[in-house]
């Protein structure tokens, strides 16, 4: 990681998602987090004030170390521990540092457009889960229309240079599926240039 990805981008996402649309998305997306959660783009923890009172800890995976100082804040009030864990290569990609089935809750809050693998991503995040466990997400995404989608598909090497890799236009209802079953799914526009605001919320076993 470069520079640019290590100390500037983290700092701009940080401001960037600390915004009123984003704070309600993540209360919404949140609200059924329970017992030990994993949240797989932790970034600086913004999410940590929208988890509810049944969450016991939270384990962080995050590779921006700069992120982690960014959230010592969030960390120092939250009511329950916050621990980080790491990524290990392994044969078939990356691999939690995680045992299978330890998690109640696995969370990622617009996390799937950026992660190298996304298909491996949430296998590891299906792994880790118990079997009667709770995937809760949210994330931005491919949009239904046309006219839409083609300028996603245009800018999407321009964004994936500026942000760090973020994919404008990855199928995300279509990569839950892979993996999981939905118990609930909200698509809709929030307000900003809809090639980056069409939003995938809901929650799946």
């Amino acid at each position: 990681m470069g520079i640019y990805a290590e100390r500037i981008l983290p700092r701009c996402i940080n401001r960037f998602m600390d915004a009123p649309d984003f704070e309600r998305l993540r209360k919404r997306a949140l609200r059924r987090a329970y017992g030990r959660v994993l949240e797989l783009g932790f970034g600086s923890g913004l999410n940590l004030p929208f988890y509810p009172s049944a969450v016991e800890s939270v384990t962080a995976v995050d590779p921006a170390l700069l992120g982690r100082r960014l959230a010592a804040d969030r960390i120092a009030a939250c009511s329950f521990p916050v621990t980080f864990t790491d990524l290990a290569a392994h044969k078939a990609g990356s691999r939690i540092e995680a045992p299978d089935g330890s998690f109640d809750t696995v969370v990622t809050t617009w996390t799937l457009c950026t992660v190298p693998d996304a298909v491996q991503a949430l296998r590891e995040l299906r792994r880790v889960l118990k079997r009667d466990g709770l995937y809760l997400f949210v994330e931005h995404g491919r949009a239904p229309t046309g006219g839409v989608a083609f300028f996603q598909d245009v800018l999407t090497p321009i964004q994936k240079w500026i942000a760090g890799g973020c994919h404008l236009n990855r199928r995300i209802d279509t990569l839950i599926a892979g993996c999981f079953r939905f118990e609930r799914l909200h698509r809709f526009y929030i307000p900003g240039p809809r090639v980056g605001t069409y939003m995938y919320l809901g929650e799946a076993r």
